[in-house]
């Protein structure tokens, strides 16, 4: 079991505002977009969805002091040691999900469109009419045992007769052609946490792909993208502004914002390789600020001579 703690680099008495002031400055470490491990700042993102869920924490503390806890069955680990198969859940699928950096801010509720694999209807996810393997007798594993009297060891393969599936295909489903599943559309609504940002993972128990007489989990992985003209930098709200020259000459700007319009006293000097600045307006989660970048176009008016 993956130590949270240690991934996050608290101890076990940390507080809220500890594990959410370490889970900030590891995320920013590595954050693939810095140069990064995508693969640790998975493990923190995951780490910091559990502790920072109190419900979540207390659950994996007790597996964590118990290992047998949590609903778990002891015997299956001698099952594991002697090799007997157990029941296999269907493997998560990962799909990319854009998010607008407003929606983001706002945690809004977004609507997904998606397709999946679902079990084929008309063979009941059989694949068409199976006969038994004869070879392995439905295993679909062969044992073999090396060795003398004193000392074997015993191994499995696949089983080649029917490659490793335990049986063969008397009639092959003309719907799915054998494979089981077949292709259905499925649309979700998601609510989306406040602040989220590129790279974490949203999971849709139930969600994914049929295999093996269960659907599997699907996890969104996080993209979060430019929408009407603001950005998401980090904790930060960004806004591109495009001015008019007449604007430069004016005392005061009145900016959008997702919580309503911001009125931005100009300085003295604008200065557009300087963003301006409003302290406490960006991501509430994350304790960000509101930058407003100033751009300018002009429609210069050709002059006939």
């Amino acid at each position: 079991m993956e130590n949270y703690y240690d991934i996050l680099g608290v101890s076990e008495t940390a507080t809220q505002e500890e594990i959410k002031k370490a889970f900030r400055t590891k995320s920013k470490e590595l954050h693939p977009d810095r140069g990064g491990d995508e693969e640790q700042f998975k493990k923190v993102n995951e780490a910091y969805s559990t502790l920072s869920d109190d419900g979540k924490k207390q659950e994996y503390d007790m597996r964590r002091s118990n290992p047998f806890g949590g609903g778990g069955d002891p015997f299956d680990i001698f099952a594991n040691m002697f090799g007997q198969r157990q029941a296999q859940r269907a493997p998560d699928r990962v799909m990319d999900l854009n998010v607008g950096a407003v929606d983001s801010f706002l945690g809004k509720k977004i609507t997904i469109n998606y397709s999946r694999k679902k079990h084929c209807e008309p063979c009941n996810g059989q694949g068409g009419q199976r006969q038994t393997c004869g070879t392995c007798q439905g295993s679909g594993r062969i044992t073999q045992s090396m060795g003398n009297s004193f000392f074997q060891n015993i191994f499995q393969t696949p089983c080649g007769a029917c490659q490793g599936r335990g049986f063969h295909f008397i009639s092959v489903c003309n719907v799915c052609s054998g494979e089981g599943k077949q292709n259905e559309y499925q649309q979700v609504d998601i609510n989306l946490p406040v602040g989220i940002s590129d790279g974490q993972m949203i999971k849709g128990t139930g969600m994914g792909d049929y295999h093996n007489g269960v659907f599997g989990d699907m996890i969104f992985k996080i993209n979060v993208l430019s929408q009407d003209d603001f950005e998401k930098s980090g904790p930060d709200l960004i806004y591109n502004k495009m001015m008019s020259l007449d604007e430069f000459d004016k005392e005061e700007l009145d900016i959008p914002h997702p919580d309503g319009n911001i009125t931005i006293k100009l300085p003295d000097v604008v200065d557009t390789t300087i963003p301006l600045r409003v302290k406490g307006k960006g991501y509430k989660n994350e304790d960000g600020n509101f930058y407003v970048k100033l751009h300018v176009k002009h429609k210069r008016i050709s002059k006939s001579y």
